[in-house]
């Protein structure tokens, strides 16, 4: 998976943002019940004039009394004045924090409704923004543990103290306790702000097989963490990016693996350190990965050289110069992989992707709404979406890793690889 300069707990572009243009109005209230919870955490209702609100830490079922903050011409934005009867999966948040910080946003709801919310999430940015007809339920599956479970995480220290991003905001929020560490990243934050570092910036938490370790970003050189996945061992650099809960990485592993199927050719694109690209390279005879990340690109080919995968191809570059600058030769692959940053994939990609006229694409993402623009165009080009489905990698959260499965209506071609 690509780091491609991102984090995943990080978006470049926020999560179901909305416009700033907004009207003038006297400050207000309104009574309202929560229906549901928007791609961005906020919780969703409409008032009397059947505009939609959206207010943040709210749960659906809560009736609540809201004050404008927002007035905009087909929806508000509002904060809690008082909760009037709350709903029943409301629960108590388990962080001092929680509210201030920018992590989580959801720890005010019970598991099985964050579970239930994330999937109509995933449907509502097929069908809306996708424009397409969903080939089943999406299920989402749960995380083993709904806490303790994040073994990398960055933080902020801005030379006095030490702590995660408030709230739409860049200033330090400063704990040194998060309950989603697991308990080894819970000391060395508690470490860290003890001792705050006069060093002012990013710093990542992360721990693996080995011991937990606290580094200033960049780190060039720096102590891999390590750890084992399927009977494969992966080591990864500072700064490069992993998938956050360790104990979900078998599960997607599996899943992806199974969704490309076998073949002579694969293409694994945006392929990081190489976590899915070990697999790819045991069902497939030959696999193209191509990564732009120097340092994940060194990771990936010593992560490769260590599981014996000697029938990859790396390609050191961004995947849209790959794609348009005939940097992959154009042969028809039996498989595209895809796990590109929560903006999706770049301009003019999606249709490079179907030129090469695969048999099956995969779609990793960790934003349903980018990927399902993505897949409008997929479909357009006369591929089918067979499959979708959601992992929970960050319960407390709104966010959720979404496995969308593409199959191209001519089943019958076959790949030049094949001939070869």
């Amino acid at each position: 998976m690509s780091t491609r300069g991102r984090d995943r707990g990080r978006s470049r572009k926020s999560r179901g943002a909305r416009p700033r243009s907004r009207t003038t109005e006297p400050e207000r209230f309104v009574e309202i019940r929560i229906d549901s919870l928007a791609a961005g955490g906020d919780g969703v209702g409409r008032d009397s004039e059947n505009r939609v609100v959206f207010v943040p830490f709210t749960a659906p079922g809560d009736r609540v009394r809201v004050r404008v903050v927002e007035a905009h011409a087909r929806f508000l934005v509002g904060l809690v004045d008082a909760l009037l009867e709350p709903s029943p999966v409301r629960t108590d948040p388990v962080c001092a924090v929680f509210g201030t910080c920018g992590g989580c946003s959801w720890q005010h709801i019970e598991y099985e409704a964050q579970i239930a919310a994330k999937a109509d999430i995933v449907r509502d940015a097929f069908t809306r923004i996708g424009k397409l007809t969903l080939p089943s339920a999406v299920e989402v599956a749960p995380s083993p543990e709904t806490y303790g479970y994040r073994s990398r995480a960055r933080v902020l220290a801005d030379g006095t103290k030490v702590g995660f991003r408030r709230r739409r905001s860049h200033v330090v929020c400063a704990t040194d306790r998060c309950p989603i560490l697991v308990p080894e990243l819970r000391s060395e934050l508690a470490a860290l702000a003890k001792d705050p570092p006069r060093r002012a910036g990013e710093w990542e938490l992360a721990c693996g097989g080995g011991a937990p370790r606290a580094v200033a970003l960049p780190a060039p050189g720096g102590r891999p963490i390590r750890f084992r996945v399927n009977d494969v061992d992966y080591a990864v650099s500072p700064g490069v990016f992993v998938q956050s809960n360790a104990m979900m990485l078998e599960r997607l592993d599996h899943a992806v693996t199974a969704a490309a199927g076998t073949g002579i050719l694969a293409l694994d694109l945006f392929a990081g350190a190489g976590f899915l690209t070990v697999g790819l390279a045991r069902s497939f005879d030959h696999v193209i990965a191509v990564e732009s990340h120097a340092t994940a690109v060194r990771d990936l080919r010593s992560n490769l050289s260590s599981a014996g995968c000697g029938s990859v191809e790396v390609i050191e570059s961004r995947v849209e110069d790959a794609l348009l600058g005939a940097r992959i030769a154009p042969q028809r692959p039996d498989a595209v992989i895809l796990d590109p940053p929560r903006t999706g994939l770049p301009p003019d990609t999606a249709d490079a992707i179907a030129d090469l006229a695969p048999q099956r694409i995969v779609y990793l993402a960790c934003d349903p709404a980018t990927q399902a623009r993505d897949a409008r165009v997929f479909c357009a080009r006369g591929y089918e979406l067979v499959s979708l489905e959601g992992f929970d990698l960050f319960p407390q959260t709104p966010h959720v890793e979404t496995l969308a499965v593409f199959e191209a209506s001519d089943q019958g071609s076959t790949s030049p690889w094949r001939t070869a």
